[in-house]
């Protein structure tokens, strides 16, 4: 074991497949002082990579853990520790088939091979497997088993090689040193390390040693069953794995040979959720491995019946059991992995990070500490996603409970999370109740999505709302967000806004700090809103937010409560150290009420004496006005593309103001309206962008459409790389497409629901410059214009209005046309309301 130096300039805790790959690729990257340390002896140290799943299927829904996955294919290639196998998913019912429908559809827009294979196809691939049990299957060439152990001694040997890292096995982290909120040393069972970089990648037991330094990582271990049968005699001579990986979806089970055996893993059993206390240390039991608990036949009895039923041949005898574990892997509240700094100073988190993606996250984790920014977009990754209720150990346990069974599930795009909900809910709850909210989670929120109260709407605007006959299309949807867009534009609505987040950033240095973060300019006069991204070194988009300057020296930054952590913890990590600026969270003392429509002004005309007039209060200003004897901060901007405020209250004052609104909109024909019309019909309708799908990292400025007349004189992140794509060709731009057919010789209309692949008018992949297949971001109906209409990314030959494309929904193709390009928008493209 080597000696545990004194000082190192960055310390990776935990040499499982990521902290090995974190290791290799700062070393890559020019770092030349990094310890790694494991508590475990090497090269298996005792962690989930030592019996986790070993397989790689390439295909999933979300892009970032897509982009990861192929990362990681070609660096397991490059080390020689994967063998080629295929992956076949298979169904036995229609609903599952329809899903792998949806499955091609990612696959096509990530630009991966995946064919639909019926059962005779499947009896090919798969000589073993009863395919008569079976409806069809979704086959991945590129799926392949890994040797992640071996991956991880090869990285780090690599490390090691060039003098770049010292690892030190058997030895524990029992503390950290943390001052003025950042680590400064690493505390162990061998000595201290003075650090003011360190990496947790520990896995499972990530909570528990974030703990030491006051960070929360919110995962929790649980079991994945898996037995090893055999050997069969089938497989005697045979290849390590002679025919592809088979995941039962319907049955949430996958079986793998692994040479003579056959290998059975199962996530239909009950969550057995554990603690990171509950593992014992290495040595201390009788497990093999601390992370593979005693199995617990009880709960994979029906699985194995199963798996039989569907290798009959090779498994209805008695065969021995090889292995059978309890294996602890970690889950996260939405099943995705934990990266990024946490909420201490250079404590990194590459935590919740499986086999499949795990090099492609080391990269990503080396680069981001390197270069402070990244080549694949963070955003459904960024630990700091996670506000503090969000992390609390109960709702982690809760969400990762109800989340466990859906990791072979069919998980809408829209589907709402029923564990733990009310966790942040907003002054007018009593009033949302009463119209019959259907709320919407975001980060704890519970915001209105449409309201039942609403529903005689439908038949004022009989014909003017589509019905939706597609069960999938239709849910968690409602043909009364339509009518409540219908109402806001002829009329006014009032939205409950109150997730929110605001910061306000106060101090003499307020002002150069915001110059520093934001693309906009931000010295405007006091009063002055500024709508701005924020961006990252590489020009991508960070955040998107406002910015109200209510002082010299005083300025309020409004964001989404989806993106309040990633924005806060941004805003923090570029916070000067000089006392100069401080930052506050004031979400939980204001509430917030949107009030949109060409009645807007009467309504608040009818609750104040202040001049709210065009003159007197012009688009892209903030007054404080008092409404019905509530103080208010009044920001007339609009998301929804209509006359109106955002109107910001006391929370303690706010049901008060929501009453007094009500009352005085009575007249004027004002009905509630929720999220799906601010987040879908009405911001559609004016071609917003929306952050985390049209607005990432890997999309520019130019791209989005949002290039700004000017650039500002004052340097800001991102500048260098904004230039450059100011002067340079864009080599895609985002388009408004309009499906021009919902039939498209199908029996019943479908309506665009997740991310779709756009095709060219032939049905042959569009591809950019830079290799982003084009695919749509954004859909939903425009109620106003009668249309359906989604948002893509296109190269500059289709980005043309008029352009006649297809886009691919569930195994049929849908023509579109490109009705705007860029920002312009296709409802109102004068602003003529917003500005009126």
């Amino acid at each position: 074991m080597a000696k545990v130096p004194t000082q190192a300039d960055v310390v990776i805790v935990g040499a499982g497949i990521a902290g090995n790959s974190i290791a290799w690729h700062l070393a890559d990257m020019g770092w030349r002082n990094i310890v790694l340390l494991e508590k475990g002896p090497l090269p298996d140290p005792g962690g989930s990579t030592g019996h986790a799943s070993n397989f790689v299927f390439p295909v999933d829904h979300s892009k970032g853990l897509t982009d990861l996955t192929l990362d990681s294919v070609r660096q397991y290639t490059e080390l020689g520790v994967l063998h080629d196998c295929g992956g076949l998913e298979v169904a036995r019912t229609q609903e599952r088939y329809a899903e792998f429908q949806r499955r091609m559809m990612s696959a096509r827009s990530w630009g991966i091979e995946a064919h639909l294979v019926s059962p005779k196809e499947i009896g090919e691939l798969v000589p073993y497997i009863d395919a008569g049990l079976l409806v069809g299957g979704f086959y991945t060439p590129s799926g392949a088993i890994v040797n992640p152990v071996e991956a991880g001694r090869i990285m780090r040997e690599r490390a090691e090689e060039l003098g770049a890292l010292t690892t030190c096995e058997n030895v524990e982290v029992t503390g950290f040193d943390v001052r003025g909120g950042r680590v400064q040393s690493v505390r162990t069972s061998a000595g201290e390390i003075a650090a003011d970089v360190v990496v947790l990648a520990c896995g499972v037991w990530s909570p528990k040693v974030a703990a030491l330094g006051g960070a929360t990582i919110p995962l929790t271990p649980a079991v994945h069953q898996m037995i090893d049968v055999g050997p069969i005699p089938e497989f005697e001579g045979s290849e390590w794995i002679s025919f592809p990986l088979v995941r039962d979806m319907d049955n949430k089970m996958y079986e793998r040979q692994r040479g003579p055996n056959l290998e059975i893993g199962s996530y239909a059993h009950r969550p057995i959720l554990h603690e990171p206390d509950e593992i014992p240390r290495v040595g201390e039991s009788e497990q093999a491995s601390p992370t593979s608990f005693p199995f617990t036949p009880e709960d994979f009895s029906a699985q194995l019946l199963q798996a039989r039923e569907l290798f009959p041949g090779i498994l209805g005898r008695d065969l021995p059991t090889a292995l059978a574990i309890n294996g602890l892997l970690s889950l996260t509240p939405d099943a995705m992995p934990l990266v990024g700094e946490t909420e201490v100073g250079g404590l990194w988190s590459a935590a919740a990070v499986w086999i499949k993606e795990a090099p492609g996250m080391g990269r990503l984790v080396a680069q981001w500490i390197t270069e402070g920014d990244t080549d694949i977009d963070t955003h459904a990754l960024d630990i700091a996603r996670f506000t503090p209720p969000t992390r609390t150990r109960a709702h982690v346990k809760a969400r990762t409970a109800e989340g466990f069974p859906k990791l072979y599930g069919i998980v809408h795009p829209r589907e709402q999370w029923e564990s733990n909900r009310d966790l942040r809910t907003s002054p007018f709850r009593p009033r949302t109740d009463a119209l019959g909210a259907e709320y919407f989670e975001t980060a704890g929120w519970e915001r209105p999505q449409w309201y039942e109260s609403n529903a005689h709407l439908l038949a004022k605007y009989e014909g003017q709302v589509t019905e939706r006959p597609s069960e999938w299309d239709a849910r968690w949807w409602s043909p009364i967000i339509e009518a409540e867009h219908l109402a806001m534009r002829e009329a006014v609505a009032m939205f409950d806004l109150s997730a929110f987040t605001i910061f306000d950033v106060v101090g003499s240095g307020a002002l150069d700090f915001l110059q520093r973060v934001s693309l906009a300019q931000v010295d405007r006069p006091v009063g002055r809103v500024i709508y701005t991204p924020f961006l990252t070194p590489r020009g991508g988009f960070r955040s998107d937010l406002t910015i109200v300057r209510l002082a010299e020296d005083r300025f309020r930054v409004i964001t989404g409560g989806a993106d309040a952590g990633r924005d806060l913890a941004w805003l923090q990590a570029h916070q000067p150290n000089d006392g100069s600026v401080s930052i506050h969270d004031a979400t939980s003392a204001w509430c917030t009420i949107g009030l949109w429509g060409p009645h807007a002004r009467d309504v608040v005309t009818a609750v104040t004496t202040t001049d709210v007039s065009n003159e007197a209060f012009p688009f892209g200003t903030a007054q404080h006005v008092t409404l019905a004897g509530v103080p208010t901060l009044m920001v007339r901007i609009s998301y929804v593309g209509d006359l109106g405020w955002e109107i910001h209250a006391p929370t303690d004052q706010g049901l008060r103001l929501w009453d007094a609104i009500a009352a005085a909109g009575e007249e004027f024909g004002i009905v509630p309206a929720g999220i799906g019309v601010y987040g879908t019909t009405g911001r559609l309708e004016k071609a917003h962008r929306l952050m985390g799908a049209e607005l990432t990292s890997e999309y520019d400025v130019v791209e989005a459409g949002l290039a700004l007349p000017k650039v500002k004189p004052q340097d800001f992140i991102g500048k260098e790389a904004y230039l450059a794509a100011r002067d340079g060709e864009p080599a895609t731009r985002l388009c408004t497409l309009t499906v021009e057919d919902h039939l498209a010789g199908g029996t019943e209309p479908r309506f665009l629901t997740g991310t779709c692949p756009v095709l060219t008018s032939e049905g042959e992949p569009i591809t950019d410059a830079r290799g982003r297949r084009s695919y749509t971001t954004s859909e939903g109906p425009a109620p106003s214009l009668g249309r359906y209409l989604a948002l893509a990314y296109l190269p500059g030959e289709y980005a043309h209005v008029g352009t006649e494309l297809l886009v691919e929904y569930f195994g049929r193709r849908y023509p579109v046309s490109v009705i705007e390009v860029g920002r312009a928008a296709p409802f109102d493209p004068e602003m003529e309301r917003v500005k009126s």
